[in-house]
């Protein structure tokens, strides 16, 4: 199970806390235990030294060990706090008073001992416990002299095992207590911080959800979405600011991509039905002269049954070169065309293109020029392709050119590219319609009539194989004068231009 960002912001805020509260309980309950240790034994600093300067069995020495021990009796009845030892010099334990197998070590370390008595200051000094060993306790001590001879030590724990009985259950009740006081403000300081942190990470998300509410009930229209929407800011550094502003820029996009689809949608409407009346035109043509010949194949004449087959026939062909042009703008539309670039030389392609259309030009009396005539340039290009895009070019140069003009194929080094143009002086295009001549279906209004049937595609299918090309065809005209057509190609290699 994946756990959200609140859930890991909450559960770390929890930890950090239970963290922190630990440990402040803790280094309290240390320091304070410090400081009372270090108070009780300024408090008893002096009681062994006054023992041994007050008792006689101490004051002149110990002989007695046995009265000794019934004094540390009395004294520990007297004051349950302490437990007292008698040492040798060396630190072995010569005598106490406690129950058999109460005092578990036999020396303690006189270290501690000569420390305490050397008057020092750092408090609190801790010495061995005899009744657990390896365990340290406060404690005071005196030494203990015969004919100005030490003879031992009186060694005094401050805290013994009955006091630290009694305290440490007294300390578990009244930690208990503290502790459940402590974390039971602890929790509710943490559930108000929780409360306010969540409140305030969560209102721009509760904002952000209104907002795709909003614009769900418009139906992802941003026209019929409410102006009151958040604006977020997109230099934050708020991951719900980035998110937002994310949220807007694809709202965008899907609006832009509404408008787009509804866009292509009429457009696909009207072309399709445009379409469907050019193909209609031929096809009613081609049948109706078919049935002709059909019906009176015995009664025409020769000469009027070859004309009625004639047009049958170019009825034909302008019907496949239709259905050619709507197929090769549908491979386009939907990216199904296979690009085989390869380096070759251009002026033998425009020569060739051109004198495709010499015949074509000279019937209408234009002259096709390549200019410059020779060069020996190389580009990198479908040949194929190029070569659609040139006969369209010039197909439509020549059609709109009247008698007595030109059509020049020009080509010059521009930006390390080579550019063509086609240009022609025929009737040009208006400014009103230049920026619609590649949409598909689109004739200008001063389009020249022939004896062909033009479905208006030859252009959009020139702009969409030259996106393929990487290049990008572009127009200049004047109406009355001429227009031109110009496009980029890679540049390989070659020689300079020649005329």
């Amino acid at each position: 199970m994946k756990i959200c960002f609140y859930q890991r912001l909450a559960i770390s805020l929890v930890a950090v806390f239970m963290l922190v509260m630990i440990a402040c309980f803790y280094s309290t309950n240390e320091l304070q235990k410090l400081t009372q240790q270090e108070a009780e034994q300024k408090l008893h600093l002096g009681l062994a030294e006054h023992l041994v300067q007050d008792n006689p069995l101490l004051k002149e020495g110990v002989y007695d060990y046995k009265a000794l021990g019934n004094l540390f009796h009395t004294l520990m009845i007297l004051g349950p706090n302490f437990e007292f030892y008698y040492l040798d010099p060396r630190g072995e334990i010569l005598t106490y008073s406690a129950e058999p197998g109460k005092v578990k070590a036999k020396k303690v370390d006189i270290a501690p001992i000569k420390h305490l008595i050397s008057d020092s200051k750092s408090f609190p000094i801790e010495g061995d416990d005899p009744r657990q060993l390896g365990r340290h306790k406060i404690f005071s001590a005196a030494p203990v002299y015969n004919d100005n001879k030490l003879q031992g030590y009186l060694y005094v724990i401050i805290g013994g095992e009955r006091y630290d009985s009694i305290l440490a259950n007294l300390k578990n009740s009244q930690s208990m207590r503290e502790i459940a006081l402590f974390m039971l403000v602890g929790l509710t300081l943490l559930l108000i911080a929780l409360l306010v942190i969540f409140k305030y990470f969560t209102t721009p998300l509760r904002r952000l959800s209104d907002d795709m509410e909003k614009v769900r009930e418009a139906d992802f229209h941003r026209d019929q979405v409410p102006r009151d929407l958040a604006v977020w800011n997109k230099n934050s550094h708020n991951e719900i600011d980035r998110l937002g502003c994310a949220f807007t820029d694809m709202l965008s996009h899907i609006d832009d991509q509404f408008e787009k689809l509804s866009k292509i949608d009429t457009q696909r409407r009207v072309l399709l039905a445009d379409l469907s009346h050019d193909l209609r035109t031929p096809l009613a043509s081609l049948q109706g002269y078919i049935e002709t010949l059909a019906l009176n194949e015995d009664t025409l004449p020769a000469k009027d049954r070859k004309h009625f087959v004639d047009v049958s026939l170019k009825n034909a062909k302008n019907l496949k070169h239709l259905i050619d042009q709507i197929f090769e703008l549908a491979y386009l539309e939907g990216g199904q065309v296979t690009l085989h670039q390869e380096p070759f030389p251009l002026g033998e392609l425009l020569h060739d293109v051109a004198a495709k259309f010499a015949l074509d030009a000279q019937n209408k009396g234009i002259e096709i020029r390549v200019i410059p005539n020779h060069f020996e340039y190389h580009v990198f290009a479908d040949i194929g392709k190029l070569e659609r895009v040139l006969t369209n070019l010039i197909a439509n140069a020549i059609r709109h050119t009247p008698a007595n003009g030109q059509v020049d194929l020009a080509v010059a080094i521009h930006n390390d590219k080579l550019r063509v143009d086609i240009r022609d002086t025929g009737i040009g295009i208006s400014d009103k319609e230049i920026a619609f001549i590649f949409d598909a279906r689109y004739q200008a209004s001063n389009t020249e009539k022939d004896t062909c049937s033009h479905a208006g595609l030859g252009l959009a299918i020139c702009q969409k194989l030259m996106v393929l090309l990487n290049s990008d065809l572009k127009v200049e005209s004047k109406l009355g004068k001429g227009t031109c057509f110009s496009f980029e190609l890679t540049l390989v290699n070659g020689g300079p231009l020649a005329h």
